[in-house]
């Protein structure tokens, strides 16, 4: 089909705006990026904009040796990684039960989880209940208080909704129970939703901040995001329980707390830029699922 004028006009501007748009998300990276490898006299002078200027790691070395980055990192891993597992299986247990449109209450449950989308229960009684569960200083705290995302579930339920009924039809009059539809034939056809949901568990648990700082006292299980959070509060040298010379550590005057700062937030960044080009095919077309109902 033939191109109009007009139509190449509104594609040569749209493509021109998301250019610009995307370079406003690019370029404070970028800023980043080159700060953490470049010496604190070019920091302290102006001269990083986009590019590292005398290029050295001694930022990254401050990090490692000066605090437990791989402690934090660990971590890090293991509550992102056994969050998003718990909270998509209790996601997918509540989304299937709910796409069934003879499930007797479906309305009021619905209504119910959509209630929680726009009132919680507060922090300090949240705060008060994981404390009388006895979960304090437990990763379980963390856990169950983000176990389930409404949102997310809702956009499993929209899925699930949208898998033609002859196909459940035939798997019954075929012998198979709940479990074995649910596992066998709905999941399979899920993997686009299942991609999307779990990126956004995971950024969800991986930037996860406050609930660690409320929820764990012991600073050894605190996860990566806190220590850039004291990072970034601290303007002349890392305050990790010692005080730290950046410059004895990295074996040069050259090293300043912004770049250190900058090391960190790469570090923290980092895993999900590595993880997303493999989940964006589907991600893409996950977060297409609910625009269009068949």
């Amino acid at each position: 089909m033939k191109i109009s004028a007009g139509e190449k006009t509104f594609y040569t501007i749209n493509n021109i705006v998301i250019f610009i748009v995307s370079l406003t998300c690019l370029l404070p990276l970028l800023y980043i990026v080159a700060t953490s490898f470049s010496s604190g006299s070019a920091i302290e002078s102006g001269k990083v904009y986009l590019w590292p200027v005398d290029f050295t790691p001694a930022a990254y070395k401050v990090l490692i040796v000066s605090t437990d980055l791989f402690k934090y990192f660990k971590n890090s891993v293991v509550v992102t990684g056994v969050g998003v597992a718990l909270s998509m299986v209790f996601t997918i247990l509540c989304a299937y039960p709910l796409s069934k449109r003879k499930l007797f209450g479906r309305k009021k449950i619905t209504f119910f989880v959509v209630f929680t989308m726009l009132f919680g229960g507060g922090m300090i009684p949240t705060y008060l209940l994981v404390k009388e569960l006895g979960l304090m200083n437990s990763y379980w705290s963390i856990w169950l208080t983000t176990l389930i995302s409404p949102y997310n579930m809702l956009i499993m339920r929209s899925f699930f909704e949208n898998i033609p009924e002859e196909l459940e039809e035939s798997a019954r009059i075929d012998g198979c129970s709940e479990w074995r539809i649910l596992l066998q034939m709905y999941l399979p056809l899920s993997k686009a939703v299942i991609a999307t949901l779990c990126l956004f568990y995971g950024v969800t648990y991986w930037n996860m901040f406050l609930k660690v700082l409320m929820y764990i006292n012991d600073s050894k299980d605190y996860t990566l995001p806190v220590l850039i959070q004291q990072m970034v509060f601290q303007l002349e040298q890392i305050k990790l329980g010692t005080n730290v010379d950046l410059g004895a550590v990295a074996g040069s005057s050259q090293v300043i707390s912004e770049s250190v700062k900058s090391a960190g937030v790469v570090v923290l960044i980092l895993p999900m830029l590595i993880v997303y080009p493999f989940l964006q095919k589907y991600f893409v077309k996950g977060v297409m699922l609910g625009s269009v109902k068949g």
